[in-house]
């Protein structure tokens, strides 16, 4: 087991390990979520996370369509997670709360179009999207 938090610590997630998807999303929004040039996540099925807090939802429309339901802590403001409309039973988590250096890197790099150009997600086995699919794709 391995845990997702807030800066504070009052809104936690229990996980089951890491996972096989990590994604690197360069949209827009996830720019505007993190602070940062791109945001990374970590994505579970919902019934393998056990959320504790209480967390304020803040919904958006994704760029893939659908909306986004985020989840940061109503105290110190820090977005631990997120269940997209288009992937039901499916919850990002943010790696950044996670805060472990050695947790697997991205496989996936989505929404390139708007990737900042000085951003390099290097490995052999990371898939580059110029949209958004966290769906598996044939090679």
């Amino acid at each position: 087991m391995i845990d997702a938090r807030c800066s504070c610590g009052a809104l936690a997630l229990s996980l089951p390990g890491p996972t096989n998807l990590v994604a690197a999303c360069h949209c827009l929004e996830c720019q505007r979520r993190t602070g940062a040039p791109f945001g990374v996540g970590a994505f579970y099925p919902v019934e393998a996370v056990k959320i504790s807090g209480a967390p304020k939802e803040y919904v958006r429309a994704g760029e893939s369509g659908g909306n986004v339901h985020c989840y940061f802590c109503s105290d110190c403001g820090a977005t631990v997670y997120w269940k997209p409309d288009k992937l039901p039973g499916i919850i990002g988590v943010a790696v950044g709360a996670i805060a472990d250096p050695n947790f697997p890197p991205p496989i996936k790099s989505v929404f390139e179009r708007s990737k900042h150009a000085w951003v390099n997600i290097d490995g052999t086995d990371v898939e580059h999207l110029q949209h958004g699919s966290l769906a598996k794709t044939s090679s």
